[in-house]
């Protein structure tokens, strides 16, 4: 099953359609992580390296993310955290970022069953420092995750569709920021660890584009080292 999922993969990122739109398709390299400290507490550790082209040497932004996680429920729990972003402009030759911001935010997040099917329902706000200009911004993401060949997505081995839609809402001014949706086949090769590779639309106003997306999920225990 592994190199099945392995050619699987292959196979979407070497689609001549793919290839073909790289002056016009974008690529996001993605790390997430849970990181239990004990059963209430966790630490959420995340990076990202946007890229405005599909081969990634063209930088358009970084995302450093962490948060403290608080699970005060079996599939519920809320997060605080702090990010910076450094962003860059199309074909910027310098190594200093044009524009930098520092956020705070918070989030709740809340999953659902329904047979195979997974639901993850996401709620976030942030506070937002933007080249020192002060902004505050609501997010609401509704991510589905359906198993392809086992009985549920986290169990080791599992193939899956993930699917999501994500709108962003600013609190004056324009209303609307922005709208991200999202599809990947998933694989979870161990029940600490699994991959995502997708496509993304992205719509800002009246503009939109395509992101290639990897994304690598790893979870760890900081109890099982004691």
């Amino acid at each position: 099953m592994k190199s099945k999922t392995i050619y699987l993969m292959g196979a979407l990122l070497c689609s001549p359609s793919i290839l073909s739109a790289n002056d016009d398709v974008g690529n996001w390299l993605m790390y997430f992580g849970s990181n239990k400290i004990n059963d209430k507490y966790s630490i959420h550790t995340e990076f990202q390296f946007r890229n405005h082209t599909l081969v990634p040497n063209n930088t358009e932004q970084m995302l450093f993310r962490t948060g403290l996680n608080y699970h005060f429920a079996k599939d519920k729990f809320v997060t605080a955290g702090y990010a910076y972003i450094p962003s860059y402009e199309f074909g910027s030759e310098q190594d200093a970022p044009e524009v930098e911001e520092h956020r705070i935010w918070q989030q709740f997040i809340a999953n659902e069953k329904y047979g195979k099917v997974k639901l993850e329902h996401r709620f976030r706000l942030e506070q937002r420092w933007v080249d020192g200009d002060y902004r505050d911004r609501v997010r609401y993401r509704l991510m589905m995750f359906a198993p392809l060949n086992q009985k549920t997505v986290m169990t080791e081995g599992s193939l899956f569709l993930g699917l999501y839609n994500e709108i962003f809402l600013n609190t004056k001014n324009t209303i609307f920021d922005r709208n991200r949706l999202y599809g990947a086949i998933g694989y979870q090769y161990k029940k600490n660890i699994g991959f995502q590779m997708g496509m993304m639309n992205q719509r800002v106003n009246d503009f939109d584009k395509w992101y290639l997306q990897f994304g690598l999920v790893w979870n760890t225990d900081f109890l099982s080292t004691r």
